[in-house]
């Protein structure tokens, strides 16, 4: 079981993290071309903002010097969206690959990672841990794993439908 001054980093860490994510997406909105990723984008980083309040408050708590009140922190979770509507999704992939939205997909490929990255951080951190602090990681594990479904689906999508494109003519 981690001390309290390395439980402290690792959220700081995870905190950290978060940022540079958020920051990445309100970034990689300059960048989208389309509305429907638009959308999705800006509904990920209302949740981004929710995770760092809900690191930001078990921060607080250890330092502090008390344990992680699960019951408190709570009230900061947002639960993951599907993001787009089915015909949201049938539209996005085809601009993607119609308009040649190459930008589009190195930010969702990027996305990925940084959320396959965050996911697999979170899962280990709660192997690692105890009580309120391994559910806590469990629950960012899970939010960051659905991002991270997100986000792998539509990279392998676009990418698929580049890879049996017939650009020869």
């Amino acid at each position: 079981m981690p001390t309290k001054e390395n439980l402290i980093k690792l959220y700081e860490y995870a905190l950290n993290q978060e940022q540079t994510g958020m920051s990445f997406f309100q970034t990689s909105l300059e960048r989208m071309g389309i509305g429907a990723a638009v959308s999705a984008f800006k509904q990920l980083i209302k949740e981004e903002e929710k995770h760092i309040l809900f690191i930001s408050r078990i921060l607080d708590n250890l330092k502090q010097g008390t344990d992680v009140d699960l019951a408190e922190v709570q009230k900061f979770v947002l639960e993951p969206t599907d993001y787009f509507n089915d015909r949201a999704k049938s539209e996005f992939l085809e601009q993607c690959v119609i308009g040649s939205m190459v930008p589009d997909v190195t930010v969702f490929n990027t996305a990925w990672l940084i959320e396959k990255d965050l996911s697999e951080f979170y899962a280990n951190a709660a192997r690692n841990t105890e009580g309120p602090e391994s559910e806590a990681f469990e629950m960012l594990a899970r939010w960051e794993k659905a991002h991270e479904r997100f986000f792998k689906e539509y990279r392998d999508k676009i990418s698929d439908s580049y890879a049996s494109m017939p650009w020869g003519g």
